[in-house]
């Protein structure tokens, strides 16, 4: 496939050439890589056509300091409109009181969220990162681990499933002043009004870090943690396949605070162009077409797991209810870093992560990219059995690499 029909852009691609050939051309590779390997990160989309005519816009050159109406820089009328739809649309997309849609990125929207509820040296009970938790989640090399008192829960050892009974124990031990729900690599649906009950029963905050399923939210693939959490942080890319961004869900009752954490806080000028373009991403996302698009990405993630359990490898509790799949390839003689290695090679881009209770790495992947290619269920049981036959070494790099070509080709992330 040409990479001229991969670029959403196309249209803009002659000024760069002219003006900056060589940037040109690595935008031009990576549209080509983008269009010729399978994208499996989890955290990973295609936006559409509009959304990155958004980021593209002449709302970039605009420094928007403050909120809609009390601004600290002139000449915001139309970028207000735009704020303020963004947020409309958010709140209705997700039925919540109050939207805030600056966050620059899913960790600045924790980073919001602990300002608004939190102090200096609070204790916050959430999942420990070698089970799964954000490096926001408490890791010592993040802001998160160095300002706050984080106490870990893990899963279970047997089902991988979030170990309840531990959560219930910490938190009538250490009282924290917060919960947090939500992981980077859990494949299962969180029970919100569990960890309401238990936030409840200590007098603590209840947050939650949707980011990775929040665009099955919006599509009715996922329960919502909107009516549990005090405070709901986001991203607004991953599966909800909108710009590289955060945002945070509240109650009218923390707005002001939330707002405040957000700007001036944490952050200053809002960008208004990705602000522009979460408004048409919550736009799609409010359609029938994405309900249909949310629930494929889960179905197509079973059938994939299903596979990868088929061929022998160790599946994360078994199975997924939502895009992502975690695995461990030991049972074929490979370990994690070396698997991600040798997928890579054949065109297969997918993470590492960290396993619970193993000192190993496994992998991570989703299957939110491919199903906005429109792969289905089948090309989902080829992909799990290449994976498969390239980490058992039946299937050499370079024929693997062809099939894969051949397959992308067949679903071009923007078809021309």
């Amino acid at each position: 496939m040409s990479v001229t029909h991969v670029s959403a852009a196309a249209a803009d691609a002659d000024v760069l050439r002219r003006q900056d050939p060589e940037m040109a051309e690595i935008l031009l590779g990576e549209a080509t890589r983008q269009a010729s390997t399978l994208q499996l990160i989890a955290a990973e989309n295609f936006c559409s056509p509009a959304v990155l005519a958004a980021l593209g816009s002449v709302l970039a050159n605009k420094y928007a300091e403050g909120y809609p109406g009390a601004r600290h820089h002139g000449g915001c009328e139309i970028v207000d409109v735009a704020e303020r739809l963004a947020v409309e649309r958010a709140k209705r997309l997700f039925g919540a009181e109050h939207a805030n849609v600056q966050s620059h990125s899913g960790s600045s929207a924790v980073l919001a969220a602990y300002a608004a509820l939190l102090r200096p040296g609070d204790t916050v009970l959430a999942l420990g990162l070698t089970h799964g938790g954000h490096l926001t989640h408490g890791s010592p090399a993040n802001f998160s681990g160095r300002w706050f008192d984080f106490v870990p829960y893990g899963v279970d050892a047997e089902t991988g499933l979030i170990d309840h009974k531990q959560v219930r124990t910490l938190a009538r031990s250490h009282r924290p002043k917060a919960i947090v729900c939500g992981s980077i690599s859990y494949p299962r649906h969180v029970d919100h009004a569990f960890f309401r009950a238990v936030a409840d029963e200590v007098g603590a905050y209840l947050i939650a870090d949707a980011a990775h399923p929040i665009g099955l939210v919006a599509g009715g693939a996922a329960p919502s943690p909107v009516p549990y959490a005090d405070i709901v942080c986001a991203t607004t890319h991953k599966v909800l396949r909108g710009p590289r961004g955060g945002m945070l869900l509240c109650g009218g009752e923390l707005a002001e605070r939330v707002d405040r954490a957000v700007f001036p806080f944490t952050q200053a000028g809002a960008q208004m162009h990705t602000i522009a373009a979460k408004a048409v991403a919550f736009g799609e996302a409010s359609t029938e077409a994405f309900a249909a698009y949310a629930h494929q990405v889960v179905a197509n993630a079973r059938v994939l797991a299903a596979r990868l359990a088929e061929e022998g490898l160790a599946v994360t509790t078994g199975g997924t209810d939502t895009h992502l799949i975690t695995f461990d390839p030991a049972p074929l003689g490979v370990e994690g870093r070396s698997a991600r290695g040798l997928l890579a090679a054949a065109g297969i881009v997918l993470d590492c992560c960290a396993l619970p209770h193993a000192d190993v790495r496994g992998l991570r992947l989703g299957t939110a990219a491919v199903t906005t290619q429109g792969m289905r269920e089948e090309e989902m049981a080829g992909v799990g059995a290449l994976i498969a036959g390239v980490l058992r070494g039946r299937v050499e790099a370079k024929r693997a690499r062809e099939e894969v070509r051949e397959l992308a080709a067949a679903f071009p992330p923007y078809p021309g």
